[in-house]
């Protein structure tokens, strides 16, 4: 969640208070002149008060002016706030803080606060959607692990199906082993375990490999390619970056119908290159796009049985480590253009 934006109206809290001493001394010393007139004036008499007198009178009528609006302005918005993180430490991320504070820095505390409640309240969604999703998405290949391997115990199966049965299980247990391999990579990667060794290479010519790496998978559904590749060399971890093409072009493959089409191009500008892939297949709605690089996310529940939903959650952690950004635009029923851009 951005942060809410508003309207900087407000005065900082050095300018008000500033103000305000200029104004209490000015109307101190215009009171003093219009007792010194009504004095002099009615009753004939002079005021006659030394320097301390008057420090005296300035420094009461300051001590109440400020513990006043302290009170008001900085201490009531404090109290308010120390109470709400009191919620926020018995895990309610729920609660907001609003105010009408004239004081630039007690808004922007409250703005911040409302920004970090939000966040919190995210992260513990997501926490308990990873858990969720990791349970359902482990229990899924195991199960039918189980179930095809208690079919193949029966008798007078015939040789077709077990041979099915012994394909399903391989099936399964590949999917088992790449969700596991790949929620460790995440792991790594979020903590930094993985070295940053980095090396020069030929970005096309990797690109190039990881459409040879799932030739299988694009050939069965008559895909063609329009590759527009600049021969480019790049310094960085190869071995991750790999990870970046395959999943995006595994995914462009997955979304397209057959015979579809998916375009490539790879481009130097200036200090950074640009990677773009583009599909023409089911596309991907606008509330999907917000969602679709978190993990275990699948926009489509119909392929659910053909992936994990960590590969661009994956994409978008390598990227980032290694400097860069990803972004996607996508129209439902025309297809998604996903775009990575590296610092070069």
């Amino acid at each position: 969640m951005k942060k809410r934006e508003r309207e900087k109206t407000g005065l900082g809290i050095i300018i008000y208070f500033t103000l305000i001493i200029i104004l209490v001394i000015m109307l101190t010393l215009g009171f003093a002149e219009l007792i010194t007139y009504i004095l002099n004036y009615y009753f004939h008499r002079a005021l006659n008060m030394s320097s301390t007198g008057w420090l005296m009178i300035f420094s009461i009528i300051l001590g109440l002016v400020f513990a006043r609006l302290a009170s008001s302005l900085i201490l009531s918005p404090v109290t308010r706030l120390g109470k709400a993180m009191e919620q926020v430490a018995k895990r309610d991320f729920s609660v907001r803080l609003e105010t009408k504070s004239v004081i630039t820095e007690v808004r922007d505390i409250y703005d911040n606060f409302n920004l970090m409640t939000s966040e919190l309240g995210t992260v513990e969604e997501l926490q308990t959607n990873f858990v969720s999703s990791v349970s359902h998405e482990f229990k899924t290949p195991i199960n039918a692990i189980e179930g095809y391997a208690m079919l193949l115990q029966e008798k007078n199966i015939s040789p077709e199906e077990q041979g099915e049965y012994v394909e399903k299980i391989l099936f399964n247990t590949k999917r088992l082993s790449e969700l596991v391999g790949n929620i460790l990579l995440l792991s790594k990667l979020e903590n930094q375990a993985i070295p940053a060794k980095t090396e020069s290479f030929r970005l096309d010519e990797q690109i190039r490999r990881a459409i040879l790496l799932l030739e299988s998978k694009w050939s069965a559904k008559d895909i063609s390619f329009d590759i527009d590749l600049e021969e480019t060399v790049y310094n960085g971890a190869e071995g991750l970056m790999l990870h970046i093409w395959v999943n995006l072009i595994d995914n462009a493959v997955k979304f397209s119908e057959t015979g579809g089409s998916i375009k490539m191009t790879l481009r130097r500008k200036k200090d950074s290159i640009v990677f773009a892939i583009e599909d023409n297949g089911c596309g991907i709605s606008e509330e999907d796009c917000r969602h679709i690089f978190n993990r275990f996310y699948q926009s489509d529940s119909s392929r659910k049985d053909e992936g994990s939903g960590l590969g661009l959650a994956l994409v978008k952690q390598i990227t980032e480590l290694c400097g860069g950004r990803i972004d996607v635009k996508s129209v439902l029923g025309k297809g998604s253009r996903f775009t990575v851009t590296l610092s070069g």
